[in-house]
């Protein structure tokens, strides 16, 4: 995924299936000089982590 997309989809007031490593997330926030963003899993939100947005999957 694209840094904009990241922030687009943070942005939304649609929900946007978003995947990393086949597991559902969802995006807390984005670092655009870093290119990162924290993340976390649908029914855990105090397990959050940051991952490179690259790795990170719009689900269609």
């Amino acid at each position: 995924m694209q840094v904009f997309r990241a922030q687009e989809i943070l942005g939304s007031e649609n929900i946007i299936a978003v995947e990393l490593n086949g597991v559902s997330v969802w995006i807390d926030s984005v670092d655009t000089q870093k290119k990162t963003a924290k993340v976390h899993t649908e029914n855990n939100p105090a397990d959050a982590k940051v991952v490179a947005v690259e790795e990170l999957q719009e689900i269609h």
